[in-house]
């Protein structure tokens, strides 16, 4: 497939070092010039250096913080063509233990974050008349797990709101697609198991997908991708 996207903005919110960091080599590799975004962007000095990408700092849930984020990513890289969001927060534990504050949080990171983000994308790329937004989900997208209450909703929130975002601004020309991560992904906190060595994702294989829907002609836009490994039940 031809690379129309030599030289473009992407901005990943919510990067670390598992699939943000697969995403920034495999975008920076396609020529984009990558901003990352994270409450503590010092952690992201080594994989800026890896791969060119520059590091903001943001707080994903608060409106002014992602306000800012975006006008300092405009005017250091250029109004942005792809926008990621991959931030979420968990608060596990029995319904009746959990405590609000930290569900408050958790579904403010996972779902009103992506809504924050998104806004300000929008009103970017809603003038050029293009772009794409991705939305990272997971299992819990879909199927909510016991004593994961408030994963679920910010994740189920997050998938609605993608949904809601491709019937509207599809027709502007704006990309938006979801993406269900369905399994656990591999890296340093979640290495393989010798004994079953294709039971987690790979996150460069995971980039590569969404390298893919970047790249997608208007004329075939996919929705919504379903990821897991071949051993990873329905």
């Amino acid at each position: 497939m031809t690379n129309t996207l030599e030289g473009a903005t992407a901005v990943i919110v919510g990067a670390g070092s598992g699939l943000s960091a697969s995403l920034a080599r495999r975008f920076t590799a396609g020529g984009l010039r990558v901003a990352l975004a994270a409450r503590n962007a010092a952690k992201l000095d080594a994989l800026c250096a890896e791969t060119g990408a520059r590091a903001f700092a943001a707080d994903a849930a608060d409106p002014a913080s992602v306000a800012a984020l975006f006008d300092a990513v405009e005017a250091a890289c250029g109004a942005p063509d792809v926008v990621v969001y991959n931030a979420s927060n968990r608060a596990r534990g029995p319904i009746a233990e959990l405590d609000p504050e930290a569900v408050r949080q958790a579904i403010a990171i996972s779902a009103f974050g992506g809504f924050l983000v998104a806004q300000q994308a929008v009103r970017r790329m809603r003038p050029r008349g293009r772009g794409t937004i991705l939305f990272t989900g997971a299992s819990a997208s879909v199927k909510g797990f016991a004593q994961s209450a408030a994963f679920a909703m910010g994740k189920f929130a997050l998938r609605g709101l993608a949904q809601s975002l491709a019937r509207e601004l599809s027709p502007l020309g704006i990309h938006v697609a979801h993406v269900i991560v369905d399994g656990g992904i591999r890296g340093e906190r979640r290495p393989p198991d010798p004994a079953r060595p294709d039971a987690l994702l790979d996150p460069d294989a995971i980039a590569e997908a969404y390298w893919h829907l970047i790249q997608q002609p208007r004329s075939a836009w996919s929705f919504e991708l379903d990821l897991r490994p071949f051993v990873e039940t329905f």
